[in-house]
């Protein structure tokens, strides 16, 4: 189906939560981007996110955060 989010395609929509997981957690704890970045990659909750059987997705960035 068309305009249906897969595995295949999920990838297309990852950098966008991560960033935004990322500022959040940089800025509450006082770490460089970079620093929240490897700690969201490294995260349980981005091993959920990247597979889309988990619908991790449809949650937003504060969601995904409170889970880090």
């Amino acid at each position: 189906m068309k305009g249906e989010l897969t595995q295949d395609n999920l990838y297309l929509l990852l950098p966008g939560k991560v960033m935004a997981v990322a500022q959040m957690y940089a800025r509450n704890h006082n770490v460089t981007l970079l620093d929240a970045l490897r700690k969201v990659y490294a995260s349980e909750m981005y091993k959920e996110l990247e597979q889309e059987s988990t619908k991790r997705w449809h949650e937003g960035p504060v969601s995904l955060y409170q889970t880090i």
